[in-house]
């Protein structure tokens, strides 16, 4: 059986990026799958220090967006991480699985934690292996994951490979990534080489997904860019990565592809592209945000999703954790 595992972080600024690279393609899978958990990661959101309030609130208004964009409750998983305790259990057991050297491998923790790494918590390094517990827990065999995580998948299938080989027992799936087309990595609209993030104290580097209309044409209006025309071809947009994101985000909002936006843009420059982005980008993204205003305000509603999503979520996962203590060999009730 096919089963999907995917999650977003609850650390607020939700923005353009989660939503191309993430949460619309989510959208497509619940109907090409018939068994999908998407969870609001907030376990791993405490990595890094997170506000209290704050955090219940960003973990109402993921769970919002994902319902706003077209997951439906009814069909799909939708929870909250922490709800089951399965992921920290297992993630334990993965961290005597996995060895320092992997971990000692992996780009993002050298990334986040900058130059001062013995100031890093423990959690943010070991973070792929609760990773993969998120998606092991369930026996997920599918994740969509974007460029920057691929990394991190490898991971969760070497843990899944040394586990079965240490145990004698092919009870893991080894896990097959998702990686989709156009726009999987959106990137800033400051810095085309740097990717759209919630963390960047600059807000005009990314459209939130709680701006306005107003506001998303002012940022794409203000979006760094070059003073050359757009090309006929996507080879022509090599080594000029503002054009190639701004033309990205075109691609993915109107579903076609890079070639497809210069052939209609091509020879033009900003000052007629930028309008026409604007334009696109309110239009598909105003109704999400609507909808999206409309269930963050109503937290009992979306609450009762994520505890009902817990629920089949705890279903699933603690007889696989049950298995896994036994053949470790806990002694358990």
């Amino acid at each position: 059986m096919k089963r999907i595992f995917s999650g977003v972080q609850p650390t607020g600024n939700l923005h353009l990026g989660n939503y191309l690279g993430a949460i619309r393609n989510w959208v497509r899978l619940q109907d090409e799958f018939d068994d999908c958990l998407f969870c609001v990661v907030d376990l791993h959101a405490i990595t890094v220090w997170q506000e209290p309030k704050d955090l219940v609130a960003n973990i109402r208004e993921v769970a919002a967006a994902m319902m706003a964009a077209g997951i439906d409750p009814a069909r799909n998983v939708i929870f909250n991480q922490s709800q089951v305790s399965a992921h920290a259990e297992l993630a334990w057991i993965f961290n005597c699985v996995a060895r320092l050297g992997w971990l000692d491998r992996m780009t993002q923790f050298k990334e986040k934690a900058g130059k001062d790494k013995e100031r890093a918590s423990v959690g943010l390094y070991a973070y792929p292996n609760l990773m993969a517990a998120d998606i092991l827990a369930y026996k997920g065999t599918h994740v969509p994951v974007g460029e920057d995580q691929k990394q991190h998948l490898e991971l969760a299938r070497d843990i899944a490979q040394k586990f079965n080989h240490d145990y004698g027992q092919e009870f893991f799936p080894v896990v097959e990534p998702l990686i989709f087309g156009t726009a999987t990595r959106v990137m800033s609209l400051r810095d085309g080489w740097s990717k759209m993030s919630k963390s960047d104290p600059a807000d005009n580097s990314r459209i939130n997904m709680t701006d306005d209309a107003d506001g998303i044409a002012r940022k794409i209006k203000k979006a760094k860019t070059d003073s050359e025309p757009l090309p006929s071809e996507a080879p022509g947009l090599n080594g000029r990565p503002e054009a190639s994101n701004l033309v990205g985000i075109y691609a993915a909002l109107a579903d076609t592809d890079m070639d497809g936006v210069l052939g209609e843009f091509g020879g033009q420059g900003f000052g007629a592209f930028k309008p026409a982005l604007a334009d696109l980008a309110v239009a598909k993204l105003s109704p999400v945000q609507d909808q999206m205003r409309r269930l963050i305000d109503d937290t009992t509603y979306v609450e009762s999703v994520l505890r009902c999503g817990a629920e089949k979520a705890n279903d699933i996962a603690t007889p696989i954790l049950r298995e896994v203590q036994d053949l470790v060999g806990f002694l358990r009730p």
